[in-house]
């Protein structure tokens, strides 16, 4: 439990601080990351290089703008934990801001699996768009 969470914390971190190095660092080659909705981001994204690419497209879309930050407390149980978060970004002409829960599922000290939850899905695919 104590690795699990401690891998939760340096990824919210690391995503905090727009380090995507160290996001990428934390994820296994193998990674399987679930990005909800109907949107140009949305669907199974496979290997950290496609999570990478994924991470990539947001801040361009964002125009750098993308943040998260935790909003409670981090809950763990076995290999997995989620994470209260709340997210926002900018681009011209559009912003949203709302919260949702990241699910990691932690093997040793990678990330092997992220599911991604949003509490309006319809406004955050208004934002990425198509």
């Amino acid at each position: 439990m104590d690795s699990t969470l401690a891998v939760a914390r340096k990824y919210v971190d690391a995503v905090a601080a727009k380090d995507f190095g160290a996001v990428a660092d934390l994820l296994a080659d193998d990674v399987v990351w679930h990005q909800p909705g109907a949107n140009r981001f949305s669907g199974v994204h496979r290997g950290s290089a496609a999570v990478d690419q994924l991470l990539g497209g947001m801040m361009t879309i964002s125009e750098g703008t993308f943040e998260l930050s935790v909003t409670g407390v981090p809950m763990v149980n076995g290999d997995q934990v989620a994470i209260p978060v709340h997210f926002a970004g900018r681009r011209t002409g559009a912003e949203f801001e709302q919260d949702g829960v990241d699910v990691l599922r932690i093997d040793r000290d990678r990330i092997v699996e992220v599911r991604l939850f949003s509490s309006d899905q319809d406004a955050e695919d208004a934002f990425w768009g198509v």
